[in-house]
């Protein structure tokens, strides 16, 4: 191909450099990754060769300013194969994840760049650097260091072979489970499978069914869980429960093409072989040496402290549910897809909420109001929406976001809607990343939800909180104020980057926020202030289930990850055993199993699940800050949050990130009063 024809290869001359999403072609990416990856390498030979002594500016400066073709084909790949694929572009995505992985190979166990790098960080102490570019050049020196490059030479080259299998095997096994979730759909005939279901529920699953060409007037439950989850906790056909939980958590684990087990297994074990080459007893061990908590005891005694509570609080709610399921006549003992069912019923009955009642006040158009009216009373935001952006797909709407002096500050796509093409899920990404190179770079940030399509759209509590946690991501990658790439946004430590999202889904639950934007979708009446104050009550409520759903897989992650090398894994096998080591409710069970867990197989949180736990540690702890201000948007609070937490990257260790936030470390009490633990 022509490179003058490869719109990759092209200046972008679309608003404020967007790439150009309706010109480019699966075709396009291997001859332009091609070009892109010859250019990096020879701009890094560059570096490595010139015959001046290594200087910051020379090397770890100009290290971090190389490869920008490369990063921006890239990122446009990655983001395209995860928002909306193709069998064309999965093929493509199969043939590129080894050249890929062979590509950071032959960067990060570059000799001469690292002996560069290494003198530099052998020195560091002497270079008069200020906070920020001495926290690039340990970042730089650490991410090669961690990449193999002070192995000796037959290790680095087991460990380039270790790393292009892993491309390859995380790449199926994402590819396996897109093909299972598109695949499975559960059409509802009749009145009597839509029993139970409210208004919004049906107007979802009409939705799903015609996306799938099922007909005008059918409906369809698909894994989605938007769409599933909803299901879950309204139907009143016991048996469809049964097929859609079974869906759910059997996703991976079916013998044939997409059987991820197996896969899963030989992840683990180039995973402890990764490890040993490092020196470190266990994946997990390698992992934390690169997270805030450092080590598996840590991890471990966190995780411990919610979940023996949770699973007492959890038999004092059993005993509510199954009273609750013997007035129904309902079967008992309950069984997993029973629990979201009956909680609703308890729900209703204890606090007089019910979900169905509080969904018309929900519409995602006014949730979105809201996240961007509670960025611009904490930040002084403003998101002005592009009519007809030539973006990827119809559904993607797109916002210039400027600050108080009006100055463009980055631009935000949103891309909301689950469909066959889209893995499953929520996540944030940038298309490009906020920096000080060439002048400095604005960001280009997309937030990805799978929310069931209708019209109106609209969200349960559960979903809000989504559509807030993500844009809290949002808000880290749009406010980066760095000089340097590697240090912008959401690129820091792991365990301390779920803080400010998890800490901007508090701004959900605010009475001021839902009272101005919470209105109902046919009569713009605000909701009212005793259903407020029904959803606050209820904020406990069911938070052992919740506790017991994700401190599970957090835990048998770590186990998994914490096998020493050469521990053959069954993946089925071991995971039954662990649920029986930690005593895992049959009724309640996992948010995650192995077969389908993309968090540790296809999406970077191996031995790192725990992260949310973690995160919610600090943000319980840091929306106190504003509690004790006596005001949620406290004009100094939010200044300091601003300067030391969304805007401030990874120039400065989480931990003193934090303090200077804060004050003080964080304590776990917070968090496990909020989860209503305290007294368990």
């Amino acid at each position: 191909m022509n490179d003058t024809a490869n719109p990759l290869l092209q200046d972008w001359t679309g608003p404020h450099g967007l790439p150009p999403f309706r010109d480019i072609k699966p075709e396009h990416f291997a001859p332009a990754f091609e070009l892109a990856m010859r250019e990096q390498l020879a701009e890094v030979d560059a570096i490595a060769n010139q015959p001046e002594a290594p200087t910051f500016e020379n090397t770890v400066q100009a290290l971090d300013r190389c490869g920008r073709l490369f990063s921006r084909i890239e990122l446009v790949f990655s983001n395209l194969t995860a928002s909306e694929t193709s069998p064309a572009l999965q093929a493509v995505e199969r043939e590129m994840a080894p050249r890929l992985a062979d590509h950071d190979n032959r960067l990060f166990m570059h000799e001469g760049l690292f002996r560069r790098l290494d003198a530099l960080h052998g020195r560091r102490g002497a270079l008069g650097l200020d906070e920020e570019d001495l926290a690039l050049l340990e970042r730089l020196h650490l991410d090669f260091v961690l990449y193999g490059a002070k192995l000796a030479p037959p290790a680095r080259r087991r460990y380039a072979e270790i790393t292009k299998e892993l491309a390859e095997l995380t790449t199926t096994f994402a590819q396996n489970l897109l093909a299972e979730e598109a695949g499975w759909v559960l059409p509802l005939r009749g009145e009597a499978d839509l029993a139970g279901l409210p208004d919004s529920v049906r107007a979802a699953a009409r939705g799903a069914a015609a996306e799938r060409g099922l007909g005008p007037d059918a409906a369809a439950i698909t894994l989605s869980p938007s769409l599933a989850e909803p299901f879950l906790t309204f139907s009143a056909r016991r048996d469809l429960r049964e097929r859609v939980w079974r869906g759910r958590t059997e996703r991976g684990a079916h013998d044939g093409a997409h059987d991820n087990r197996p896969i899963a297994a030989r992840i683990v074990a180039l995973r402890q072989e990764q490890a040993a080459l490092h020196g470190h007893r266990t994946y997990a061990d390698y992992a934390l040496s690169d997270r805030m908590a450092q080590d598996t005891a840590a991890v471990l005694d966190l995780l411990r402290r919610a979940w023996e509570p949770a699973k007492r609080r959890a038999d004092e709610d059993r005993q509510a549910l199954t009273r609750t399921a013997r007035q129904l006549g309902e079967p008992v003992p309950i069984a997993a897809w029973d629990w979201r069912y009956l909680a609703e019923k308890v729900r209703q009955r204890e606090y007089d909420l019910d979900d169905a009642e509080l969904k018309p006040y929900f519409a995602l158009d006014n949730m979105i109001a809201a996240m961007f009216d509670v960025a611009g009373r904490l930040f002084g935001l403003k998101f002005i929406e592009q009519p007809d952006p030539p973006l990827y797909h119809p559904d993607v709407r797109l916002w210039e976001v400027r600050g108080r002096d009006d100055a463009l500050v980055g631009l935000f796509l949103g891309d909301n809607y689950a469909r066959p093409t889209k893995r499953s899920g929520a996540w944030m990404s940038v298309y490009r990343s906020q920096s000080g190179h060439g002048g400095g770079t604005l960001p280009i940030v997309v937030n990805n939800n799978n929310f069931a399509k209708a019209d109106p759209t609209l969200l349960s509590f559960d979903d809000v909180r989504t559509l807030f946690h993500e844009f809290g991501h949002g808000l880290h990658g749009l406010l980066s104020q760095v000089r340097h790439e590697r240090l912008a946004g959401t690129r820091v430590l792991r365990d301390f980057v779920e803080l400010p999202s998890q800490l901007f889904e508090n701004w959900a639950l605010e009475p001021q926020v839902l009272q101005r934007h919470a209105r109902h979708h046919r009569t713009g009446e605000p909701i009212p202030p005793a259903l407020v104050d029904k959803l606050l009550r209820a904020r406990q409520f069911d938070q052992a289930w919740a506790t017991i759903q994700y401190t599970g897989p957090a835990l048998i992650d770590m186990a998994l990850h914490s096998l020493e090398h050469g521990t053959k894994v069954d993946i089925a096998q071991f995971e039954a055993q662990q649920r029986q080591l930690l005593g895992v409710p049959e009724d309640i069970g996992q948010r995650h199993h192995l077969a389908h867990f993309q968090h540790l197989f296809a999406g970077g949180y191996a031995a790192g699940y725990y992260v949310y736990m973690w995160a919610e540690v600090l943000e319980a702890d840091a929306f106190d800050a504003f509690t004790e201000a006596g005001d949620p948007f406290h004009g100094d609070t939010a200044q300091r949050l601003l300067r030391h937490i969304y805007s401030a990257g990874g120039r400065q260790h989480p931990g003193a990130a934090y303090r200077a936030f804060r004050g003080r470390d964080a304590g776990v009490e917070s968090m496990l009063r909020k989860r209503g633990l305290t007294g368990s």
